[in-house]
């Protein structure tokens, strides 16, 4: 493996935080998704807001816009970065009688480096703090799927998953 394959690692094969300093700002942005899957009857508590621990998805939105401005105290070798603005979504679903949440993040920032792993990141944290939440309820609630679905900006290009 090289270097070049693998951006984090350097020619000894040592981990190392990307040098970006030659890269041009540019406003970047990307966009993640994800669900955790329950039951009909934990996802009506839910939205009738009956859970013993508050408001679900209003503490699912805060905790994923906290995450995301931390994320680099969390990944390894993730740049701080000034982040412009997050936005965290998240919606009751119900299809085949499979209940979700769904929740889609959004984060910008103009930088030198993108925001893939602060939208992955708000995605898995605001999945998790509905599992917290809601456990006392469900302990067989699953989070899934959690994904890329976009970016734009920078050397590499846009992305779409979708």
């Amino acid at each position: 493996m090289t270097s070049d394959a693998l951006s984090h690692l350097d020619d000894q094969g040592h981990a190392r935080m990307v040098d970006v300093s030659d890269k041009d700002v540019t406003q970047r942005e990307a966009t993640a998704r994800g669900r955790v899957v329950m039951e009909p009857s934990t996802l009506a508590l839910i939205v009738q807001g009956q859970l013993p621990k508050g408001d679900v998805l209003a503490t699912a939105r805060i905790a994923g816009i906290m995450a995301a401005k931390r994320t680099h105290e969390l990944i390894p070798l993730c740049h701080p970065l000034p982040i412009s603005g997050v936005e965290v979504h998240l919606a009751p679903s119900e299809t085949d009688g499979r209940a979700a949440i769904e929740i889609e993040a959004t984060v910008r920032v103009t930088s030198r480096t993108g925001v893939e792993m602060e939208a992955l990141t708000a995605v898995s944290v605001a999945a998790l703090t509905v599992y917290d939440m809601c456990k006392a309820v469900e302990r067989g609630m699953s989070i899934e799927d959690i994904r890329l679905t976009a970016k734009s900006g920078g050397r590499s290009g846009d992305y779409r998953a979708e």
